[in-house]
C-alpha cells in the first residue's frame, strides 16, 4: 500500500493540524532558548499530558526521539498510558 501525498498535503492543512503543530514548534523553541534542545540533537519535546497547546514549562521535558514515540497508542494515536482508566 503507498503513501496518498494528496490526502496528507489536504489533512496537514487543515487550520486545526496548524495550530497544533505551531503549539509544538513553540514548545520546542521555548526549550532551544533555555539550550536544553538544538536542531539535529535527535531530542524531542515531550508534553507530559499529551496536549500540545498546554506548554507551561512544568509540562515539557526532553526525550530522545525513540523514546518519546515508543508509547503504545490508541484508535485515535493518543498514548494510552494517558488514558483515564474508569
Amino acid at each position: 500500500m503507498s503513501r496518498d501525498y494528496d490526502k496528507e498535503r489536504k489533512y496537514d492543512s487543515q487550520p486545526h493540524v496548524k495550530k497544533k503543530r505551531a503549539a509544538r514548534n513553540r514548545a520546542r523553541y521555548s526549550l532551544m532558548k533555555k539550550g536544553l534542545v538544538k536542531k539535529g540533537d535527535g531530542k524531542d519535546v515531550d508534553h507530559k499530558d499529551g496536549n500540545p497547546n498546554n506548554n507551561s514549562p512544568s509540562n515539557l521535558r526532553v526525550q530522545s526521539a525513540s523514546k518519546n514515540r515508543s508509547f503504545p497508542r490508541d484508535k485515535k494515536a493518543r498514548k494510552k498510558s494517558l488514558l483515564k482508566k474508569p
